[in-house]
């Protein structure tokens, strides 16, 4: 139901825009962004209340990531500007049909999620 593209390696600096599609047309009501480096657990960074578009973001990636999004083309996407090595890891997007608190720190809690795209490696070298 999700499918996410556009990872890729960049050097430290460099920046790369990932996105992830809804294939299936289901009313998800909030998306968000997680990603998992090596050894660690999966934590979210950022989320997108989809009918105003709102969003919330970590303090880890405040000033540095984006999300946005496109409904006429069910998809949601994350600009990555000033990578940094830290950000190395597999990122997911994931969805749910409830909108409530997506806009909080509640929004990427893993726990609130239940559909999940298929990751894609994003690999920063310094």
């Amino acid at each position: 139901q999700l499918v996410v593209s556009g990872g890729g390696s960049v050097q430290a600096g460099g920046s790369l825009r990932p996105s992830c599609e809804v294939t299936n047309k289901a009313d998800f009501r909030c998306m968000a962004w997680f990603r998992q480096a090596p050894g660690k657990e999966r934590e979210g960074f950022s989320s997108i209340t989809i009918t105003d578009g709102s969003t919330f973001n970590a303090d880890s990636v405040k000033g540095r990531f984006t999300t946005s999004q496109d409904r006429a083309k069910n998809t949601v996407y994350l600009q990555m500007n000033r990578l940094k090595p830290d950000d190395t890891g597999v990122y997911y997007c994931a969805a749910r049909l409830s909108g409530i608190l997506c806009d909080s720190a509640t929004g990427i809690s893993v726990g609130v999620y239940n559909i999940w795209g298929q990751g894609t490696q994003v690999t920063v070298s310094s």
